[in-house]
């Protein structure tokens, strides 16, 4: 029988807060006095939403504009990573040799091939051979107003939209070869008598990959890929080298412009940690809710 978490606040939880808050406290105590540092944390809001003097409006301002950026870029990623992996993973765990090949080749490619080196290719291979081929950008600027809108607020405007959709591809790509490895797992891992089981019922190889046994793998590595997911987040960074104005992008336009070194990107350290600590958490909730392990 398990025992339960104690959620009682210890002496040592104690001394880990106060070291903490010790360590910050001593670094921005440093950066004053030893660099002579010039703190300016009432110029960050301002990045995030400015008002138009003209109009009066409000609008988004750099910061604000990465961080939903890379949310977008995020999302296209995991969801065309997660197709591909889960091919990738079912061609290796119950396919023939030539799928089989085929997805260890590609797992064990991209593995080795650092993100950076494969977003660069993707830039000025895809996007300069075949999405400018395609003109898409062109399409795209052809097209009414709330065309461009929603494409714009779904994925870019026409002016970025084959760099958009290259670093998608590039992203995806890296992050479904590392899917691919866990769905091949969750699957291997499913115990043969499931199998025969199934047979014994009359069911065809395929209706019993399709029903019983992919239902179950994909339960089991469930939270594995949520952790994928998550990681994707932090791994779009990488896109800002082809001028993607994600977060990362945008802190760096912002700290060239302003000098704001610290402010800038203690700031960008805590949005990717809001996003990915909250999605964490999210994770967890549901792992204790609807645990599946026995």
């Amino acid at each position: 029988m398990l025992n339960k978490k104690s959620n009682k606040f210890t002496l040592v939880d104690m001394a880990v807060v106060l070291i903490v808050i010790a360590a910050i406290s001593f670094f921005f105590s440093r950066m004053g006095s030893l660099l002579d540092y010039k703190w300016e944390w009432d110029l960050i809001p301002g990045y995030f939403i400015f008002k138009d003097p003209v109009t009066g409006t409000f609008h988004s301002n750099m910061l604000l504009t990465g961080f939903f950026t890379t949310i977008r870029l995020s999302f296209w990623a995991t969801v065309l990573g997660f197709l591909l992996g889960t091919i990738s993973g079912m061609m290796g765990a119950k396919g023939s040799f030539s799928q089989r090949f085929a997805s260890r080749l590609y797992v064990e490619t991209i593995r080795n091939i650092p993100s950076l080196v494969l977003v660069i290719l993707f830039y000025y291979f895809v996007s300069s051979q075949f999405l400018d081929a395609l003109r898409l950008d062109l399409w795209l600027r052809n097209q009414s107003d709330t065309v461009q809108g929603a494409v714009g607020f779904f994925l870019a405007g026409p002016e970025r939209i084959n760099a958009f959709v290259s670093a998608v591809l590039a992203l995806a790509i890296y992050e479904g070869a590392y899917i691919s490895e866990i769905v091949r797992g969750g699957i291997n891992g499913i115990d043969q008598g499931q199998w025969e089981a199934a047979w014994s019922v009359g069911l065809s190889h395929f209706n019993t990959f399709l029903r019983v046994i992919l239902p179950q793998a994909f339960r089991r590595v469930a939270f594995p890929l949520a952790g994928q997911f998550i990681s994707t987040i932090k791994d779009s960074a990488i896109v800002s080298v082809i001028s993607i104005q994600e977060l990362t992008f945008q802190g760096m336009e912002l700290m060239a412009a302003t000098f704001l070194t610290f402010e800038i990107w203690i700031t960008i350290a805590i949005l990717y940690f809001i996003l990915t600590f909250s999605l964490s958490r999210m994770v967890a909730i549901l792992e204790k809710k609807f645990s599946w392990q026995q």
